[in-house]
């Protein structure tokens, strides 16, 4: 078990300690949060309390969190958008709404789960539960993704994402009209202090570098294409919303009038690197889903 303390701020005072906790920790839910409560892994000033209890200023929480049950990764017969294969890497057309790699709370049906079953060997530079993985693009976020089959080629893959050589370009669909034909977003990334399970823009964060330029405006959204430079967690989510054009359908950082979707409108089309054995420089496109597509069709009809 890992043990963590936490002293309440004033900015806290009265908030419950289960809806508490679930923003001090990352990717945990309320519901896990309660099962600790109620199995005294909680405690506030050295006193067992409930889930409803509400914090004062000054409280000293200290929590235990169990370890993790090791996964078993499981492969599944899960149909995979190939878009290229050889006997080095595979690139694939990941659908909106698939997990990448197992973690808690999604153990099954993800793309390694997939990939175990079409593959007999990957990587294993990212440890057992994320094999060949070399790059992740979030659950509802769709397109293309290089997925390594031997460590060779993922170090040779992470050395070209380390040094910006890999071309990585996305279409999404935004709030607002954008005035300007194209810009450069150059804001540091961090875990947003006011909320630990989202990013945002801070002071002390990791580099972030995002270009992007318009493909369409409609009369209260633009169509957009963004380029990365980096590959930080939910980097072009978090920019767009940073200069005030947050990603249509976006749960955590949109607002919350916008296009009857699940998930944010957000595609991955445009991927090109080295190849790690060959050097012979490999570009994919991948065409926006039709989810996407009907969406544009509507944003025309409607405006």
């Amino acid at each position: 078990m890992t043990e963590y303390q936490h002293t309440v701020m004033e900015s806290e005072n009265k908030a419950r300690i289960d809806k508490l906790l679930k923003e001090l920790i990352p990717d945990v839910s309320r519901s896990q949060v309660q099962s600790w409560i109620k199995d005294e892994h909680v405690m506030v000033n050295d006193r067992r309390i409930k889930g409803n209890y509400k914090c004062q200023t000054g409280d000293q929480i200290r929590w235990t969190v169990p370890d993790p049950e090791p996964l078993e990764l499981v492969p599944e017969n899960i149909p995979l958008s190939i878009v290229y294969e050889d006997s080095h890497l595979l690139v694939v057309n990941k659908p909106r709404g698939m997990v990448v790699h197992p973690a808690a709370g999604h153990q099954t049906g993800t793309l390694v789960n997939a990939l175990l079953y079409h593959c007999d060997d990957l990587s294993g530079i990212n440890g057992v539960e994320r094999p060949g993985i070399v790059h992740r693009i979030d659950k509802d976020t769709s397109g293309l993704l290089v997925v390594a089959k031997n460590d060779l080629a993922h170090a040779g893959l992470t050395k070209q994402l380390a040094k910006k050589d890999v071309d990585r370009k996305y279409e999404a669909i935004v709030h607002g009209v954008i005035e300007h034909e194209n810009g450069i977003i150059d804001a540091p990334i961090g875990r947003d202090p006011n909320n630990r399970q989202k990013m945002g823009v801070v002071e002390n964060g990791k580099p972030a570098v995002t270009h992007f330029q318009i493909l369409k405006r409609f009369n209260t959204f633009t169509h957009i294409e963004c380029q990365l430079e980096t590959g930080r967690t939910h980097q072009i989510r978090v920019h767009m919303r940073y200069i005030g054009f947050p990603l249509a359908g976006d749960p955590k950082y949109g607002p919350r009038k916008t296009l009857e979707m699940d998930g944010q409108a957000l595609h991955a089309k445009s991927l090109g690197f080295t190849h790690p054995y060959t050097a012979e420089w490999m570009q994919f496109e991948a065409e926006a889903p039709e989810y996407f597509q009907d969406l544009l069709l509507k944003l025309e009809k409607m405006y």
